[in-house]
């Protein structure tokens, strides 16, 4: 039964896909570590069919994404509690996107500037009043660790999408009982 349910929350609608994928704030990327998982929350960008992240070059995801660069990025967004008179139908309004592939550091400039300038128009629209310089990304250092940051993209495999729509009626509401 539950093989049926979330075979029914699928989403295949690609364009529904990449307004979620650009508009989430936060995802989760999973990582192997020898033979532990390892998950961090990123901020991130999607564009052109690409998720694109960065982070200090010293840092242990980058450390664990070197050894073995397969990842997972997982996005989820929760939009409150689904009521039923009975308990165990109570259920979760959410979207959630996996996205399966390679995790890639970005060696040529022009495409880790762009990519550095789509997170600030994601993040800060309006805030900086010029374009980065190619020469800001370039001698860019993390005042964590003191390295260069490195940019990173994943190239999709493969994308999987559910989702549990909001029904408005049925949404929990502070203070009203059944």
């Amino acid at each position: 039964m539950d093989g049926v349910r979330y075979k029914i929350r699928e989403v295949l609608d690609k364009g529904k896909i990449e307004t979620f994928l650009q508009q989430a704030r936060i995802g989760h990327l999973g990582m192997v570590d020898g033979h532990l998982p390892y998950v961090v929350p990123l901020n991130f960008v999607w564009t052109n069919g690409k998720l694109y992240f960065h982070g200090a070059t010293g840092g242990r995801r980058n450390q664990v994404m070197g050894t073995n660069p397969e990842v997972c990025f997982t996005v989820c967004e929760e939009y409150g509690t689904i009521t039923d008179p009975v308990p165990a139908k109570t259920d979760t309004a959410y979207m959630s996107v996996m996205i399966f592939g390679k995790a890639q550091p970005i060696v040529d400039l022009d495409e880790a500037s762009h990519m550095l300038q789509e997170m600030i128009h994601k993040y800060v629209p309006g805030y900086y009043n010029r374009p980065l310089s190619q020469q800001h990304v370039d001698k860019y250092r993390s005042a964590v660790f003191g390295g260069p940051v490195q940019v990173y993209r994943i190239d999709p495999q493969q994308i999987t999408a559910k989702e549990n729509l909001i029904e408005e009626e049925k949404m929990f509401k502070p203070g009203k009982t059944v």
